[in-house]
């Protein structure tokens, strides 16, 4: 269900989508995925204490964090293992979003442990996945997979007067960006029946389906052909694939990707459709 603030539009997509910033869950889970792959493995010693020498691999990265990522004399790294892991605990949480990013990067490269680091690097992809982070580990490095071009679109979508677009719009934000049961499936459903309202606005035909749509748009706004095309063949996708439109499956394999590139993709071709509509002279 939308917030308020969804629902008033004053949460913009690139809060819902992390971009520029990082929330507390998302910093914290990345905190829990570095504690299960790396911190856990310094173990007590027969004497019942936490040395930093305990675990040799994990002595390792610290070193490397201390000379080429935090570049502090090295003399200042503690012995004591619960000493050193709090000062590393107090950089994470007190730096800057961006600043998670790489230090969450160099000990996936510099921890000496490659096989580890794939799986950490794997687990991190699902929790950034899961809090809608703009970012995936991609190879070594962590990649943008959401561009700022690709917010701007949705909003602009998003700000458009017309209730039955809108509704669909918002809907299909609100099923792709739910953290807790995201619902890819009918998010792609919502994305395509917004561009199928703005199309029915357009024609002034509220019975016609997308495609009927689509062949008179095509004439009154000049739309290209490729463009026709290319949209009656996500019409079709939406119509089969998976089952999405007509439910005739109970499991889906869609997934964020999926979802998102239809929201983009739908939303972009909605503010396409407004600009050559005005320009036509068409009062929608």
């Amino acid at each position: 269900m939308e917030s308020f603030s969804q629902r008033k539009g004053i949460k913009l997509v690139k809060s819902v989508v992390q971009v520029d910033s990082m929330d507390d869950e998302l910093r914290n889970s990345l905190w829990n995925a570095l504690t299960i792959y790396y911190w856990n493995r310094v173990k007590r010693n027969t004497l019942g204490d936490y040395y930093l020498a305990n675990d040799h691999n994990v002595e390792v990265l610290c070193e490397r964090l201390w000379l080429n990522h935090f570049k502090i004399p090295l003399d200042t790294l503690p012995t004591s293992w619960p000493n050193a892991r709090n000062k590393i605990r107090q950089h994470f949480f007190n730096c800057q979003w961006n600043e998670v990013y790489d230090f969450v990067e160099f000990v996936a490269i510099q921890y000496p442990d490659e096989s580890e680091n794939r799986e950490f690097m794997k687990f991190c992809n699902t929790v950034l996945e899961q809090e809608l982070s703009a970012y995936r580990f991609v190879g070594e490095m962590i990649t943008q997979i959401t561009s700022k071009e690709e917010i701007s679109e949705i909003e602009e979508a998003l700000k458009i007067p017309l209730k039955p677009v809108n509704d669909h719009l918002r809907r299909a934000l609100d099923l792709f960006s739910d953290r807790k049961s995201p619902d890819y499936r009918n998010s792609i459903k919502e994305s395509i029946l917004a561009v199928e309202a703005i199309c029915k606005l357009i024609t002034g035909d509220a019975k016609a389906t997308l495609g009927q749509c689509l062949k008179v748009i095509k004439d009154k706004v000049g739309l290209h052909p490729a463009l026709e095309k290319a949209f009656n063949n996500l019409y079709g996708y939406t119509s089969d694939a998976e089952g999405i439109r007509h439910a005739l499956l109970d499991e889906s394999n869609l997934d964020f990707e999926d979802a998102k590139f239809m929201l983009v993709a739908c939303s972009t071709f909605i503010n396409y459709l407004i600009s050559k509509s005005s320009k036509a002279g068409i009062k929608i």
